[in-house]
């Protein structure tokens, strides 16, 4: 063997050497504990279900799928004739209860009452006359002057007047008192009545409007006008865009890392040179087995904890179920003021965005 060949054998084992120690090295040194954590899920939302409040048919809807909507903004019209009739005959019915409790309240008028007595007045003079005459007649029949007939029927005659007389002072008495308190609050229960169910047919003709319960987006479109609803049957399907944050599971060797509160970036496919600041709002109670659609088939078996990081400058970018990337630095100070971190950043709310 030549001086050269040995020189490059030599060589060759001393950096066949070097690269051995270099590799064990490197795989029997103890590995530093990352400073970032970076978790992958999707991006969740609540939806709410708008629905009328009654049952008819639906006459128009005002906004298509994709329409951005604010809470209190009228979205649909159901057919509001059967409810405008009832509505009409129950102001009908509550303005004469008012009328029969305003007649009782005010009384009897000042010609009821001369009325009244000027009948028992004149009921009176005859009351008198026949008493007259019978006193007369009954004075007279002893003696024979009269006859018993004359006598009796004297008396008929006066006691009928004065029955009559009687009736016309009680009537007379009864119109200048007015009517019975008990009759005033029985007109007033009548009319109150009237009044309440006024309001409640206005209230269900108010229903055939139907107004965003909440800001969102106009996910879907499930009725169409002439349809038959219920207050059972959802009109649209409204995806919030406020919270909205990203769904993912934190294995229980990391769990003691995280705080709610902490600071988290979140990036996207669709945007990747986008950061959308957000921060940890949720951390699960409980265990549970990682979701199918986030690990390979060699962890789904692992227990995870569900994990929910909040943001509120998506921008309208953030779509729901788009994959996303979560990075959370471990060496934030926590701060008790960071829990309401979300709520400051959103202009009001909660941190964990209930």
């Amino acid at each position: 063997m030549t001086k050269r060949k040995r020189m490059v054998l030599v060589f060759g084992v001393l950096v066949l050497g070097a690269a051995i120690a270099l590799g064990a090295y490197f795989w029997l040194r103890p590995v530093g504990v990352s400073s970032t954590l970076t978790l992958y899920g999707n991006v969740d939302i609540r939806e709410v279900d708008a629905a009328f409040n009654d049952t008819g048919r639906v006459a128009k809807l005002l906004v298509q799928e994709g329409d951005v909507v604010h809470k209190g903004e009228l979205i649909a019209l159901m057919d509001d004739k059967r409810f405008s009739d009832e509505l009409d005959a129950a102001n009908a019915q509550a303005a004469q209860q008012k009328q029969v409790l305003v007649a009782l309240q005010a009384g009897s008028r000042p010609e009821q009452i001369a009325q009244a007595k000027a009948r028992m007045d004149a009921l009176e003079v005859v009351y008198k006359n026949d008493k007259a005459n019978y006193e007369r007649y009954a004075t007279l029949a002893p003696t024979g002057a009269a006859t018993l007939q004359k006598r009796d029927d004297a008396q008929a005659a006066f006691l009928n007047a004065e029955q009559n007389y009687m009736a016309a002072k009680q009537a007379y008495e009864l119109a200048v008192k007015g009517p019975r308190a008990e009759d005033i609050a029985a007109a007033q229960a009548s009319y109150d009545g009237a009044v309440a169910n006024a309001k409640l047919a206005q209230q269900k003709l108010d229903d055939t409007k139907l107004y965003a319960p909440v800001d969102g987006i106009i996910e879907s479109r499930v009725q169409e006008p002439g349809d038959m609803v219920s207050p059972a049957t959802p009109i649209y399907t409204i995806a919030r865009t406020d919270p909205l944050w990203v769904r993912a599971y934190v294995p229980e060797s990391e769990l003691g890392r995280i705080k709610l509160g902490m600071a988290a970036d979140i990036t996207t496919d669709s945007y990747p040179d986008k950061v959308y600041p957000g921060w940890v709002g949720y951390l699960s109670p409980t265990a549970e087995f990682t979701p199918k659609n986030v690990e390979t088939p060699d962890l789904r078996a692992q227990l995870v904890y569900q994990l929910r990081v909040y943001t509120c400058a998506s921008e309208n970018e953030l779509r729901l179920g788009m994959p996303a990337t979560v990075k959370i630095d471990l060496t934030q100070q926590q701060k008790d003021q960071q829990v309401n971190r979300g709520a400051n950043e959103c202009g009001g709310g909660d941190a964990t965005g209930n």
